[in-house]
């Protein structure tokens, strides 16, 4: 059978970012880059390594324009070729670099690869249901809001079928006066739908020790700007982050700050010091002293025995308490993007946390393992 459609394929790319939340990538989003990389840059624990310490860059609307209809042009050509095979199922097997280039993953050149990456998120998006977008990179809210709203505007009339447009937002912007209230209704309205705020700790001292570049009295006001304009927001906290010596105030301002803003998810992801950054170089120095297996379970339990909030929290990353049993590991908590629903299931995961208490320490991943990992 000829199918003309798949030499077709190669000829549309659109730019993909390094990041995205686990709950909005892989099969679960198109992506769509609106802007690259970050524009703080600064936080000790990241310090804008997953984007190479780039410069932050706003892309045009026209730009980000070209990527949707790129994204469209192959959505349209997988349809035709699953329809000429007899199903997705059919198709997936030619999505594959032998089958398209003649090459193996790692032989493919620039071009090529931004090409499978381009036809591999789309077709995972398709198969998944293609009802979700995410707006990459780390805080696509600093743009313009007529701008974005253009993006949002143009996505959702090229895709009618999505149910869901979601974003990174940085706390700062969302705190700001620039970006009222009035303009985030207005982005809601258009349909971007949920926001991902990276909380990291509630706690004054460390956000500044951490070089956050905002207080918990702003992230509380962003949250609850978010909140009232409609939107879902999902706030992440980071156990360990305070290391020994700031565990406790850590935990419990945390806690303070997600019950003032009471956010539709809270998501948990493990403090896990990253190569090339300035908490990485303090750990090695002896300077901050990382949490043990146990250390971290109080400090999460402290946490959640504080929390007070109508969401979910959720430990959707494979870098959160996992413990080994024979030869694999098994999660302490469930992974899955929909968590516990508080405060309903709150004496679940704190019995998780005492269960987790009970296992020897030696058998959990420790933070130092995961360190040389890509996270």
């Amino acid at each position: 059978m000829s199918i003309p459609e798949l030499e077709k394929l190669k000829e549309y790319s659109f730019e993909i970012g390094p990041i995205r939340p686990p709950s909005e990538g892989g099969s679960r989003s198109l992506l769509i880059r609106a802007t690259r990389n970050c524009p703080w840059n600064l936080c000790k624990f990241c310090y804008g390594t997953p984007y190479n310490r780039e410069r932050f860059q706003l892309r045009s609307v026209e730009e980000v324009k070209r990527d949707i209809d790129a994204a469209k042009a192959i959505s349209e050509l997988i349809e035709v070729i699953a329809k000429k095979l007899g199903g997705m199922d059919w198709a997936a097997r030619l999505i594959d670099p032998y089958f398209l280039y003649n090459k193996g993953f790692m032989e493919l050149d620039q071009n090529e690869l931004r090409n499978f990456q381009s036809v591999t998120n789309v077709f995972n998006w398709l198969r998944s249901g293609a009802r979700s977008a995410f707006l990459q990179d780390a805080n696509s809210l600093i743009m313009r809001t007529p701008d974005l709203l253009e993006v949002i505007i143009y996505l959702k009339q090229t895709f009618p079928g999505l149910q869901r447009i979601t974003s990174y937002a940085r706390a700062k912007t969302l705190a700001q006066k620039t970006k009222t209230l009035e303009e985030l209704k207005e982005l809601r309205k258009a349909g971007l739908s949920r926001l991902h705020v990276g909380l990291e700790t509630g706690d004054d001292e460390l956000l500044k020790y951490v070089n956050k570049g905002v207080t918990s009295e702003e992230h509380v006001l962003a949250g609850r700007k978010a909140k009232e304009a409609g939107f879902e927001l999902s706030e992440y906290w980071m156990p360990g982050l305070g290391g020994k010596a700031m565990s406790e105030q850590h935990a419990r301002n945390t806690a303070r700050v997600l019950n003032e803003i009471n956010p539709d998810f809270v998501r948990s992801r493990r403090f896990v010091p990253r190569k090339a950054t300035p908490l990485l170089e303090e750990w090695k120095k002896g300077e901050f002293q990382l949490l043990s297996p146990h250390e971290e379970l109080r400090e999460i339990g402290m946490m959640i025995e504080s929390l007070d909030i109508t969401g979910k929290v959720c430990f959707d990353h494979f870098i959160n308490p996992a413990y080994k049993v024979g030869s694999s590991y098994v999660w302490l908590f469930k992974q899955d993007y929909d968590g516990y629903k508080f405060p309903e299931e709150k004496p679940k995961v704190l019995e998780l946390v005492k269960h987790g208490l009970e296992i020897d320490e030696s058998l959990y991943i420790r933070v130092e393992d995961l360190v040389e990992m890509s996270l």
